[in-house]
């Protein structure tokens, strides 16, 4: 192993606005409210994880507090991410989502604010909506501030409004929806890039190439496509309510894909995305 890539699940990354994100995190997409996602996120917690990723659109925002809080860590121990959903476009709206976030929530702070997608009325209408979010971090309501689901021209109109960069773009990133331009445009510009869906939600594990890496590594498929994503200096958040795969989901930090094992993955790319269609589509 070399010691360029993360080595555990307490490696973390600085962003450019200055803060530390762990390498690695919960995604509680589509997990139940109630008990079944506090106990994802205290089994995560458990289990060394220390990032959790939610939404407005999730519906679990209150969950995930009530998680956070009944485990034994401070709340200042906890990377707390939520987003800001498409119909709260705008700059008065993005600052009163975010206030509603974090009473839904129970939190004075969250650690990652994002707009969660660029669809909006007008591209004026995002163009306003991270302004508010300019605001709110200013007032100590976000430690940082970010985007999800932006393609490069979404990143460039951005970048031709505003001085402050995002912190991160959370997208769909798996092999089979590989972007290297998104990628190489993120680095250039000090954005962290952060995959949803990193394991596909289960659609293609059962691909050969990601199956004959997963046998010669004596691995799960999850793990390698996991994996991947860490030797692409990707923030991971998988999302899983299994406590087993909680656990195995994470042990991705004691082996590393070989230079042909990562051009075999990277050629998967042009696959079919898993997620709410293609950001690049949205004017």
């Amino acid at each position: 192993m070399t010691d360029r890539f993360p080595t555990g699940l307490d490696s973390t990354y600085r962003l450019n606005q200055g803060i530390e994100i762990p390498c690695f995190g919960l995604g509680v997409f589509q997990m139940g409210p109630g008990a079944e996602t506090e106990r994802a996120v205290r089994w995560a917690l458990e289990s060394e994880y220390r990032m959790i990723d939610t939404a407005t659109l999730y519906k679990n925002e209150a969950d995930v507090g009530n998680g956070v809080r009944a485990s034994e860590f401070e709340r200042s121990d906890v990377f707390v991410t939520t987003k800001l959903w498409h119909t709260d476009h705008g700059y008065e709206s993005s600052q009163r989502a975010c206030r509603e976030s974090l009473q839904r929530l129970g939190f004075d702070y969250v650690d990652l604010y994002l707009i969660h997608w660029p669809r909006a009325p007008t591209p004026a209408d995002r163009l306003a909506s991270w302004r508010g979010l300019v605001k709110l971090q200013k007032e100590g309501l976000c430690r940082a501030i970010g985007v999800s689901n932006y393609s490069v021209r979404h990143l460039q109109e951005l970048l031709a409004d505003s001085e402050v960069v995002p912190a991160v773009n959370q997208v769909e990133f798996h092999p089979f929806v590989y972007d290297p331009e998104l990628l190489t445009f993120c680095g250039d510009h000090g954005i962290r890039l952060e995959a949803y869906s990193p394991i596909t939600r289960g659609r293609r594990l059962d691909d050969p190439t990601v199956g004959g890496i997963a046998r010669a590594r004596k691995r799960s498929p999850a793990q390698v496509l996991l994996r991947w994503g860490i030797q692409h200096g990707i923030v991971e958040i998988p999302k899983s309510i299994h406590q087993e795969r909680i656990i195995e989901n994470a042990q991705v930090f004691d082996f590393e894909l070989g230079p042909n094992e990562m051009s075999a993955l990277d050629g998967l790319a042009g696959g079919a995305r898993v997620g709410a269609g293609n950001p690049a589509e949205i004017p």
